[in-house]
């Protein structure tokens, strides 16, 4: 099948379903400015280049196999120029014949000295060539018609298990990275340059497994790892307050539901970790009232009391004997003061 000579398409595709929506693609040409990389008929700029070459395109048509325009290439920097001196030139040495006639002659040219070559340098050690391993599609998982192989300069779509991973598969690419530099483009794994982005495109590969790559390897599953983190609590009249330590929790899907009598926490950390709690609470609360925030190395709950007395333990316990008292008056403030404040509910409260 013919390929698509339209820049940003470069596909393969079948004359008979060519319509004039099939081909998305980039009238005019790239543009690399100060790291940049984009289309002159785009306002979109990426940085990488795998980027670039994903970015869609522009303009809507048929695909075509025409010849794209050439550009006439830039002059080679290796190109002798001829240079002419304009100055006069300097007059010789006069001799003086027998009938007086004064005869000029050439000053004798200075010898140039020969350059002297550079001693050669101790050839250094090669640095050994670390092999290239090559990922392998995992076979059991489909691909979509007309996919295209995710291995640079290959360009071949997938057709059918048949024809895109039989066995005379032929996948020819260049495991390397695009190199640009003074205007010359190429890879980092080929000798080749070129200089115009068009002839770029068309390098064909330096490297030839028989494998295409559409979906890549499979990707190993994470285990998600359940962790404990150390929490403390405090109250106060209308509130209770209890902090989870946990490090760089997700605050987008960190999850706390509050009910009258329990509270579940779900928190999510880096490396796959993972802090869960369902927490009975001692005294009822006020779902509606209580919130939550998550800082950088905690989680505050603040959860609003639902009858206001204190509580002798965060979750429920038959062995309370303490309950909490909300600090002293008089003096400065609430500190100092020898007349405790009991809470109402205080066994103390009915001895006062």
């Amino acid at each position: 099948m013919p390929v698509c000579t339209h820049r940003g398409c470069e596909k393969t595709y079948d004359e008979a379903s060519n319509t004039d929506t099939a081909c998305t693609f980039h009238p005019q040409g790239p543009i690399f400015h100060e790291g940049l990389k984009g289309w002159s008929c785009c306002s979109k700029r990426v940085i990488s280049f795998d980027q670039f070459l994903a970015i869609p395109g522009c303009s809507i048509g048929r695909h075509t196999d025409l010849p794209r325009e050439e550009f006439a290439p830039a002059p080679s920097s290796d190109e002798k120029v001829e240079v002419v001196d304009t100055k006069p030139a300097t007059p010789g040495p006069v001799a003086v014949q027998k009938d007086g006639t004064e005869v000029y002659g050439s000053a004798p040219k200075p010898a140039i000295p020969k350059p002297v070559a550079p001693a050669a340098a101790p050839a250094a050690a090669a640095a050994p060539v670390e092999p290239i391993v090559e990922e392998e599609d995992d076979l059991s998982v489909p691909v979509a018609v007309g996919k295209t192989c995710l291995r640079r300069g290959c360009g071949q779509t997938y057709v059918s298990e048949e024809v895109s991973r039989g066995s005379k598969v032929s996948c020819q690419y260049h495991p390397g990275s695009p190199v640009f530099h003074e205007g010359s483009k190429g890879w980092s794994c080929c000798p080749r340059k070129v200089l115009e982005f068009d002839e770029f495109l068309k390098l064909k590969g330096c490297r030839n497994t028989n494998q295409h790559l559409f979906v890549g390897a499979k990707k190993e599953e994470k285990v998600e790892e359940l962790v404990q983190c150390r929490h403390d609590w405090y109250q106060t009249q209308t509130h209770i307050n209890l902090s989870i330590f946990a490090k760089k929790v997700e605050a987008k899907s960190a999850v706390v539901e509050f009910k009258e009598r329990e509270v579940n926490i779900d928190l999510k950390m880096p490396d796959g970790k993972r802090f869960k709690l369902i927490l009975p609470l001692f005294q009822p609360i006020e779902p509606a009232g209580s919130t939550f925030e998550v800082l950088g190395t905690k989680v505050e709950i603040i959860m609003k009391k639902g009858n206001g007395i204190s509580w002798a333990t965060l979750e429920p316990s038959e062995g309370a004997k303490c309950w909490t008292t909300f600090g002293t008056t008089g003096g400065a403030g609430t500190v100092g003061s020898k007349v405790m404040h009991l809470a109402t509910d205080s066994p103390l409260y009915a001895e006062k």
